[in-house]
């Protein structure tokens, strides 16, 4: 018994309870300039309608991180698959909403600005230089308890003055302004991932396109 404990690599508890997902950090080389795409969701989608986001999606059952970002970018962008190179992944992010999301760092090739307009409203880029030189700008917000109504309060020491403890999420926004004069704001679980790539990306000196 002892051995097979040695031998056994940690999961996350209840992982079963958090719906997976995957995304691409989607980057464009440009004149010897890495721009990053976003994507603008379509306003006829039910859920975050005219949100900016990256490309992906949940993953369906079978199928891993990596293989649910190569199949919703494509699908996202009308991608083929030699036009979209996965070169790693970023960081994994756990949320406090059961979510649990892979990125994935992609360079996109010989995209010609295609969309599936019934997913996505339309898509800009980045220069990868503007969030180098920018952080974002963070609020924090609490995470409380709130227990159901049937919550067993008599089995809790002090009952329903038991001191719950809180959490801190920190909810990041980046405000961009085209050469158009549009103004994007960037923010929460897309922000926070692009500040997350941003530091991966400057621990490596900043790939160029040659590099990728």
């Amino acid at each position: 018994m002892f051995e097979t404990l040695a031998r056994r690599r940690p999961r996350i508890v209840d992982e079963n309870l958090y719906r997976k997902s995957a995304v691409v950090i989607p980057l464009i080389g440009e004149k010897d300039e890495m721009k990053v795409l976003f994507e603008v969701r379509s306003d006829k989608l039910r859920t975050q309608p005219g949100e900016i986001c990256f490309p992906g999606g949940s993953c369906e059952k079978g199928e891993r991180p990596r293989q649910t970002a190569l199949r919703e970018i494509c699908e996202e962008l009308q991608l083929k698959k030699r036009q979209i190179q996965l070169i790693g992944p970023a960081d994994i992010f756990i949320s406090p909403f059961n979510m649990m999301i892979y990125p994935f760092f992609g360079l996109l090739k010989d995209y010609k600005n295609t969309y599936n307009a019934s997913e996505v409203g339309e898509i800009f880029t980045v220069p990868l230089k503007f969030f180098c030189s920018h952080k974002p700008q963070t609020w924090e917000q609490k995470v409380r308890i709130e227990p159901a109504e049937d919550f067993p309060w008599e089995r809790v020491p002090g009952g329903r003055n038991y001191p719950w403890r809180q959490g801190r999420y920190p909810v990041c926004f980046y405000e961009y302004e085209g050469a158009d004069g549009c103004v994007r704001h960037i923010w929460g679980l897309t922000a926070k991932i692009m500040e997350n790539a941003v530091s991966i990306l400057k621990a490596e000196q900043m790939p160029s396109e040659k590099e990728l």
